[in-house]
């Protein structure tokens, strides 16, 4: 699903980055261009964010047991 239009950003690109890294808004402006134009996407994009950065902790909580 595209989370930014303007810059064809889609969740599997957010979740991408997340895996390289990023862990806040400003890296996924910095990295993806998300919120760079128009800014409709923040809130989407803050919301698939912190799913990714869920999944990943969930992920690496299963590794340590």
């Amino acid at each position: 699903m595209y989370v930014c239009i303007c810059n064809a950003v889609t969740e599997t690109d957010i979740k991408k980055a997340v895996k390289a890294g990023a862990n806040c808004l400003h890296q996924l402006e910095s990295k993806l261009g998300v919120g760079n134009q128009c800014g409709s996407c923040a809130c989407d994009a803050s919301a698939c964010l912190d799913r990714a950065l869920e999944s990943q902790m969930n992920s690496a909580d299963l590794f340590s047991l």
